[in-house]
């Protein structure tokens, strides 16, 4: 077995590596002088177990780096290789709900099999149905193992779990299942991407904590509402578990005005130095992936690290 990493992640493919007791695998990422990428690997590979640790997080090239270190491992001889994408991008155009769009997550899905990727490992898809774009093995993972965990932990004042919008019920009701409380559904309704018309509580809140979950913040615009939302329905106290922090546009200084007093993300997207904030905790999900890796090159089951699907 053999893992390497691309540029987008480096600090979770460590500590992944430690988890399995194994070092980093030697690869060269370069650019030319007009910022065209290039992949090497610096050691054989020949007849490995490989796996690529790289979210497809933006900006757009770290897809084109793993597709080329998919490439050059398909053309260096490695044995099998399984493209570890923690989060993977473009999930959310994975359906034509309007005439003359791009279905992009089916797209994603046809480039990373043709550049010769034989296995698929990630994370909390935005749609589970995605998995079907695939006509090679895909595992899926999911992080309410560590964020029920965590919420375990701590001391509730009655709570109630929240999905901020209507998409999220099903990941809300499974969470709600593990931490054995009520669930409630934030009714949203959109002008466009990222443009929210309206606002509805479906559910009770009044004097509750309540804990949103979700599995993207991108410019936080959902999530933020849904907190206010609960406020004025009386909420006690409001956090939010979030698998994927994109972070994009103004989502920090949202989220730091906001009346959410603490957002939990997972690590496999890097936030950034400026996009840090008190509110916003961090939790590794190395173990998980590591843990899931061991079990594919040793051919052990995969399902068997969760109770049940969501």
């Amino acid at each position: 077995m053999k893992v390497f990493s691309g540029s987008a992640n480096q600090q979770l493919a460590k500590q992944i590596v430690e988890y399995l007791g194994i070092p980093l695998g030697q690869a060269e990422l370069t650019r030319f002088s007009d910022g065209e990428l290039s992949a090497t690997y610096n050691e054989s590979i020949r007849g490995k177990d490989l796996f690529i640790i790289q979210p497809t997080c933006p900006p757009s090239d770290n897809m084109i780096e793993l597709l080329l270190m998919i490439d050059a491992a398909k053309r260096a001889s490695a044995d099998r290789i399984t493209a570890v994408i923690p989060y993977f991008g473009y999930a959310r155009q994975d359906r034509k709900d309007r005439p003359r769009v791009s279905l992009s997550a089916k797209l994603i899905a046809n480039m990373i099999s043709t550049a010769g990727a034989d296995r698929i490992l990630t994370m909390d898809l935005h749609s589970p149905s995605i998995q079907g774009f695939f006509d090679i093995p895909f595992d899926h993972l999911y992080a309410y193992t560590i964020f029920v965990e965590y919420l375990s932990s701590n001391n509730f004042n009655n709570p109630v779990v929240v999905a901020p919008d209507v998409g999220s019920s099903k990941r809300a009701r499974a969470y709600a299942n593990r931490l054995n409380t009520d669930f409630a559904i934030v009714d949203k309704r959109r002008l466009g991407p990222n443009e929210i018309d309206s606002v509805t509580l479906i559910g009770d809140v009044e004097g509750r904590d309540v804990i949103l979950v979700d599995d993207i913040i991108d410019t936080a615009g959902t999530l933020c509402s849904a907190a206010e939302l609960l406020k004025e329905n009386k909420a006690h106290r409001v956090l939010a578990a979030c698998t994927h922090p994109i972070l994009s546009r103004d989502a920090v200084e949202k989220i730091c005005k906001s009346s959410i007093s603490k957002v939990l993300v997972l690590d496999t997207v890097p936030i950034p130095k400026e996009k840090q904030c008190e509110k916003i905790e961090v939790l590794s999900s190395a173990s998980l992936f590591g843990e899931a890796i061991k079990r594919i090159h040793h051919a052990e089951s995969i399902s068997s690290l969760f109770d049940n699907t969501l």
